[in-house]
């Protein structure tokens, strides 16, 4: 899969929960950029996940079974408690 303008990612961000939209926006703004291209590939991929999942994940009240995607959510969720 190619990787996505971030204009299309910032598209994707949008939800129908505002905490999924902050979580997202955030991580892709400030953070995306730094990734590595396979994680940025995580990043796309988890995308797809529906937003209930998605909350539970970035709330850590349920874990992803794919490792890749449990990394992701590990360096969005750090870099939301830094940004504080």
């Amino acid at each position: 899969m190619v990787l996505k303008t971030k204009e299309r990612l910032r598209w994707q961000c949008r939800r129908g929960m505002l905490e999924l939209e902050l979580f997202l926006n955030d991580f892709l703004e400030f953070d995306y950029d730094q990734l590595t291209a396979e994680n940025k590939q995580c990043f796309e991929d988890l995308l797809k996940v529906i937003d209930p999942v998605l909350f539970d994940y970035l709330m850590a009240t349920q874990e992803p079974e794919n490792p890749e995607h449990r990394e992701i959510i590990n360096l969005i969720r750090t870099a939301t408690q830094q940004r504080g």
